[in-house]
């Protein structure tokens, strides 16, 4: 059994950009710390990318499952 947790939950803000990330255990962290977990492979399902502008992003790991898509997470 994987001791890594799951985005549950996201945030967002007007522009529709996630802001915050709830996780299964239910601590919430900003996406930044989101990506700083993800980096240190603490976090399931998830990878960071890099935008053209160099700007890193949180990111679902490919499946073929729309419903696991962060846009499409519940919000909190």
């Amino acid at each position: 059994m994987s001791d890594k947790s799951k985005v549950a939950k996201v945030k967002k803000n007007k522009d529709g950009d996630i802001t915050d990330v709830m996780l299964d255990n239910g601590n919430v962290y900003s996406i930044d710390e989101a990506i700083m977990l993800a980096k240190d492979d603490k976090l399931e399902g998830v990878n960071v990318g890099k935008a053209r502008n160099g700007r890193e992003y949180l990111r679902s790991n490919p499946n073929g499952e729309e419903g696991d898509n962060l846009d499409n997470k519940p919000t909190f």
